[in-house]
């Protein structure tokens, strides 16, 4: 009897210490957490880095990048079918109908901007943008940044004001439109005529810049965005824009406030790494994937195995 009774009770104390056992791994469980992104290159290169970065530190991760569009991908995270995915701060502009606003030309208060009303209206978290601005740019070559030291666009309407040879290729939009190159103009005061510009239909920024660095009838500069991956691999220079011509757009990570309340911890995983990706880094990395074609994943882990963020 007191065998049968002695049995019993070490089956009741392992019973209870594998049910306890059970609960505290359950507990211990992080995710499972939705990542989404754009269809385009940096979309699929970032949403790759927040993916693993989080798989690093122990988060069950369901991945869902290439959602869509902008306006998918945004209508994804506001009705909780992703939870966290890479946005761009200058589009706070038009998410809150604020385009005739300056504030999204100066990097910091176009972020703090963004932020504070993302946040008021829709419960999403924005983390710290990586330092560098995805905007429309121009690019010059190499050789013609190195031989007369054009680094800005203030350097640029120097040079074409001092009658230099300019000539420079870009989509119709680009040449037409306010807020393109007649905004650079107007910032920087220069004026390029008809004859040192190309204007082609379409807006594929390699093709521009191909025509670039081949040299096309001409071809020294052409329009770009900034963190173009063909940049770096058409050994072509980003002008710095520092009257702030354009709206700034810098990548972030945004995420559900609901999923940023329950784990906090993902600022911390993600924000340093956002902020090694400035925007050399950036054209380097997109460059493997849009030049090269090297998958995201494989471009993504490589990077973050480098810097030490993973191991």
């Amino acid at each position: 009897m007191k065998l049968a009774l002695r049995l019993a009770l070490v089956i009741t104390i392992f019973t209870s210490l594998v049910f306890f056992g059970c609960a505290a791994a359950e507990d211990d469980t992080k995710g499972p957490v939705t990542v989404g992104s754009k269809i385009d290159t940096e979309g699929s290169l970032l949403s790759q880095i927040i993916i693993l970065m989080l798989e690093e530190n122990g988060f069950e991760v369901i991945d869902r990048s290439g959602t869509g569009t902008t306006s998918v991908v945004r209508n994804a995270i506001m009705s909780g079918e992703i939870d966290i995915y890479p946005e761009y701060t200058g589009n706070g502009a038009f998410f809150f109908d604020e385009t005739d606003s300056d504030v999204w030309n100066d990097p910091q208060k176009g972020f703090e901007r963004v932020k504070e009303l993302d946040e008021q209206e829709n419960d999403i978290i924005w983390l710290n943008p990586a330092p560098a601005n995805n905007t429309w740019a121009i690019a010059v070559t190499n050789d013609l940044s190195e031989e007369y030291g054009l680094k800005s666009l203030e350097d640029l309407a120097e040079y074409v004001n001092n009658g230099e040879y300019f000539k420079l290729i870009g989509s119709e939009e680009f040449v037409t439109s306010e807020v393109a190159l007649p905004a650079f103009q107007e910032a920087y005061g220069f004026q390029l005529s008809s004859e040192q510009l190309i204007v082609v239909a379409s807006g594929d920024t390699a093709q521009t810049q191909k025509a670039a660095y081949d040299g096309t009838d001409g071809v020294n500069a052409a329009m770009a965005y900034g963190t173009d991956g063909s940049i770096s691999a058409f050994d072509l220079v980003i002008l710095s824009d520092p009257k702030g011509a354009q709206p700034v757009y810098e990548p972030a990570p945004i995420k559900r406030k609901s999923v940023y309340e329950e784990y906090p911890e993902i600022s911390q995983i993600l924000e340093p790494v956002f902020d090694s990706l400035d925007l050399v880094t950036l054209q380097t990395l997109n460059g493997k994937i849009a030049v090269e074609g090297l998958n995201a994943q494989d471009v993504a882990s490589e990077y973050l195995r480098e810097e030490g963020f993973i191991q």
